[in-house]
């Protein structure tokens, strides 16, 4: 389901022309670590069938744990890269374009990957030293992610107080205004529920990883807590293509033209 989903956005979005290039990588960039994430799912699998303390099981952990934690890693920069994209729209204007190019955004992108790829080389070599900059990082995101959001509502409430004075006044532009505030505040709700789901897969398997880290416990209890919050981590992945259908419309007509076409195929 989640390869599935995932597929079927990357698809959804080559069809795309109405949104902005970053805006549109960074979605395309989130949709190819969820579908890879999909595919580390025969990986979890192998190591469950795996004998425990077998030289396949340890093989099996540590390809697991670096290809997910690289992949899991791309995303939450990927979606902290898209708060701070939201709010340099709204500061910058119509500066954004010429401020914020596709290059540059690409550069992030590739950038995120090798970062994702760097942490999971070092998870390969020494786990706690990579788990505390996986905790970092994640504070780091959403300490960025806070303060994005933050200055977002701050400014949208500045702006709806000028779109009501200029009401009163009865400007001749404040319908423009305020159908510009309207479609900005559609792209900043779908970029925080985003947000929103991410964190809430997120936090408790960092809490646990930092526990793990600081105290040293290594308990049958903590190893369960440990396995449930891998799963719910990996449940974000397969959620987003579903949030993406249901906050972006101009991503959910092309995926429902693509089911249908697929569907004719079949038929």
């Amino acid at each position: 389901m989640t390869f599935l989903g995932n597929a079927l956005i990357i698809v959804a979005l080559t069809k795309v022309s109405s949104l902005h290039p970053p805006s549109k990588l960074l979605l395309g960039c989130l949709a190819s670590t969820d579908l890879s994430v999909g595919l580390t799912r025969p990986l979890r699998i192998s190591l469950f069938m795996s004998q425990e303390h077998s030289k396949h099981c340890y093989y099996f952990k540590i390809l697991y744990d670096s290809i997910g934690g690289m992949f899991c890693g791309v995303s939450v920069l990927t979606v902290t890269a898209t708060s701070v994209d939201r709010l340099l729209a709204l500061v910058l204007g119509l500066r954004y374009r010429h401020v914020v190019p596709f290059r540059r955004v690409w550069v992030i992108t590739v950038t995120s990957w090798l970062f994702g790829t760097a942490v999971a080389v070092v998870r390969f070599y020494n786990y706690r030293n990579a788990a505390g900059i996986i905790c970092i990082t994640l504070l780091f995101c959403i300490v960025t992610s806070i303060f994005c959001y933050t200055k977002i509502f701050l400014r949208l409430r500045h702006h709806q107080t000028q779109v009501q004075d200029q009401v009163h006044q009865k400007q001749p532009d404040e319908g423009a205004i305020y159908q510009n505030i309207a479609r900005y505040r559609k792209t900043v709700s779908s970029a925080l529920w985003i947000q929103m789901t991410l964190l809430a897969c997120y936090l408790p398997y960092s809490i646990t990883t930092a526990t793990v880290v600081i105290t040293g416990l290594d308990t049958p209890g903590i190893r369960l807590v440990w396995a449930v919050t891998v799963s719910l981590l990996l449940l974000n992945s397969l959620l987003n293509p579903f949030l993406y259908c249901w906050k972006i419309r101009e991503v959910r007509q092309p995926v429902e033209d693509t089911i249908s076409q697929l569907g004719c195929l079949s038929s």
